[in-house]
């Protein structure tokens, strides 16, 4: 984490960087509001990999934050909300993926 974004939330560093922004706000349904979304997540590589995971599988983001919110890990998550899917390989990919984003928006 660079120096500069120590004790911001997750929603001021959406908010600065434009791109990586519209990047997830495309991965999300039409007129979401990504600060919204963005609320509550701890940090902003979770929040990124959550986004991911909805894309990838095709999962309500609404759900899927839910899930977390209430306490459950992203992987908990992917299994309440679709059973059949290897939820360890679909939170990996996610990380993966987030990890990659992040790193270009520096």
């Amino acid at each position: 984490m660079r120096a500069a974004d120590a004790g911001k939330s997750v929603s001021d560093k959406l908010a600065r960087d434009s791109r990586l922004s519209a990047g997830l706000a495309a991965k999300l349904p039409p007129g979401t509001d990504l600060q919204q979304a963005a609320a509550g997540f701890r940090n902003l590589g979770s929040f990124v990999a959550a986004v991911h995971v909805c894309s990838n599988l095709g999962i309500s983001f609404s759900e899927l934050k839910g899930k977390m919110m209430s306490g459950d890990s992203l992987g908990q998550a992917i299994h309440a909300l679709k059973p059949g899917v290897d939820a360890d390989a679909a939170v990996r990919k996610a990380r993966s993926q987030a990890r990659v984003e992040l790193a270009a928006a520096r």
